[in-house]
């Protein structure tokens, strides 16, 4: 009896652990806007980290699903990251580089960096700005993020 049970038992623990894995990689990224009070042309929908969460030394890609009423002909998308409070990285780029001009109703904006192996651990905040060609402010959002050490790091160690 007992030689029956046991498989059915990694069975039931393998799925779990598989399940709950995969959960945590696609665990849902909360974001905040930076003026609750104001009504952006941009809106935010969802944001997808992967890995999440971010693995020192390796490829992390950032996707902002957002939506707009208005066509969105250019502008600078600005990304500054802070780590425990303190502002450690900033890009600016051209909006067009990211999405395809114009950009109007549904539309993705994709980004994937390599971190340095020597990244730091720990909780980072990202703060993302859209302007249009004309500098007008179409959406700003915040959001938090985890790294954690990447593997080569680690067996140096």
């Amino acid at each position: 009896m007992e030689s029956q049970f046991l498989p059915k038992l990694y069975l039931v623990l393998s799925l779990s652990i598989f399940f709950l894995s995969s959960s945590l990689v696609q665990a849902k990224v909360t974001f905040k806007y930076c003026d609750k009070k104001a009504d952006y042309a941009v809106k935010v929908t969802n944001i997808e980290i992967s890995p999440n969460p971010v693995v020192s030394g390796d490829p992390a890609t950032f996707k902002i699903s957002a939506t707009s009423g208005q066509a969105i002909d250019g502008g600078e998308l600005a990304i500054g990251v802070s780590y425990v409070g303190v502002p450690v990285h900033t890009e600016k780029f051209d909006i067009c580089d990211k999405v395809s001009c114009p950009a109007k109703g549904n539309f993705l904006i994709p980004h994937t960096q390599t971190l340095p192996a020597f990244t730091p651990p720990g909780p980072y905040s990202l703060k993302m700005t859209l302007d249009n060609d004309k500098g007008e402010l179409l959406t700003c959002i915040k959001f938090n993020f985890k790294i954690v050490l990447g593997g080569s790091l680690v067996s140096d160690m």
